[in-house]
């Protein structure tokens, strides 16, 4: 048996295509995976301020793994974000220890110090995996699913209508797509207080440097990719700053499936329940959009219970549990 491990090449993308979604629909089979388009337009066009390596590994002839570090250039220089992933009938053969050696050569020559990536509680082995390799639970997350159509659509909407008696002097703004110059500015700095604000228990995050270009540049890739992002936004009435603002995104050739993405208030605008506004009325926002929608998917830190709490007022429920591991060299 040989392993061996190569730079990632245009003729790999299939091999890579069917290791990658063979592997989520053994550890993660409740959420579709990416299409072969949406995957090709994924590796093709990277985030704005993230630099990629990518390498598989062969094992015998046959590509049966895929490695993905994924390096911040704006800020937090010293982290490598890890996607490491092996052919479901290829593991427990040396496949991924092979693979988590590249990642740790490439991270020393970078000159970078923490190696960062997630496994989900359902697959015990993942865990495993990542304490023989040397490392640390960082941030326990919970992952949890909205049913769609909610079936309590009326006690959703007295919920909301009461929270908007505790919001006098605030605004709803909805998008989709790119937003309004005139809210790039707030966008950006609510986006970089994301790691100030949210818990992130022992990892090695500092705030991410978001200006109104990166923020843009962010929701263009959404769309070039085949992703349609829902916005809706609070604005304070006196100031006219978007002071609270939440995101769902999903695949346009996937309909019936998106993710709850970012939800944050500024700290001085907080306990006027502006919060449950914009995940409510993003919610109903979503819904006339994308008729098709049946499920939608989020994570959260376990000590967010904040958060948690307002998910499971909506009718978001627990799905699983997963890490995020972190290994300092």
């Amino acid at each position: 048996m040989s392993i061996a491990i190569e730079p990632f090449a245009d003729s790999h993308h299939e091999y890579v295509y069917e290791i990658c979604r063979t592997a989520w629909a053994a550890d993660v089979p409740d959420i579709p995976y990416f299409s072969p388009a949406t995957f090709a337009a994924t590796m093709r066009l990277s985030p704005p301020a993230t630099e990629f390596e990518r390498y598989v590994a062969i094992l015998d002839g046959v590509t049966v793994g895929f490695l993905q570090l994924a390096m911040p250039q704006a800020d937090n220089l010293g982290n490598v974000e890890l996607e490491l992933l092996t052919a479901p009938d290829s593991r427990r053969r040396g496949v991924g220890r092979a693979l988590w050696g590249c990642a740790v050569e490439r991270t020393h020559a970078l000159g970078r110090k923490q190696l960062m990536g997630p496994t989900t509680d359902r697959r015990p082995d993942g865990g495993a995996f990542a304490l023989a390799m040397g490392a640390s639970a960082g941030l326990p997350e919970t992952r949890s699913r909205l049913r769609v159509p909610p079936p309590d659509q009326e006690r959703l909407d007295g919920l909301l209508a009461d929270s908007w008696r505790h919001a006098d002097g605030y605004r709803l703004v909805q998008w989709t797509g790119v937003p309004a110059e005139e809210f790039l500015d707030d966008l950006a700095y609510l986006d970089s207080r994301f790691y100030a604000d949210a818990p992130i228990g022992d990892l090695a995050l500092e705030p991410e440097n978001v200006d109104a270009d990166r923020a843009r540049a962010t929701w263009e890739r959404q769309i070039a990719v085949g992703r349609t992002a829902f916005h809706t936004g609070v604005v304070h009435a006196a100031s006219g700053r978007l002071i609270a603002w939440t995101v769902i995104a999903g695949d346009n050739d996937n309909p019936t499936h998106a993710w709850q993405n970012i939800t944050i208030v500024d700290r001085d605008h907080r306990g006027h329940r502006l919060g449950m506004i914009v995940k409510l009325e993003n919610l109903r926002y979503t819904r006339a959009l994308r008729p098709e929608l049946t499920a939608i998917n989020t994570f959260n830190a376990s000590a967010n219970r904040h958060m948690l709490a307002i998910n499971e007022t909506m009718g978001f429920r627990r799905v699983d549990s997963w890490t995020q591991w972190q290994r300092t060299l």
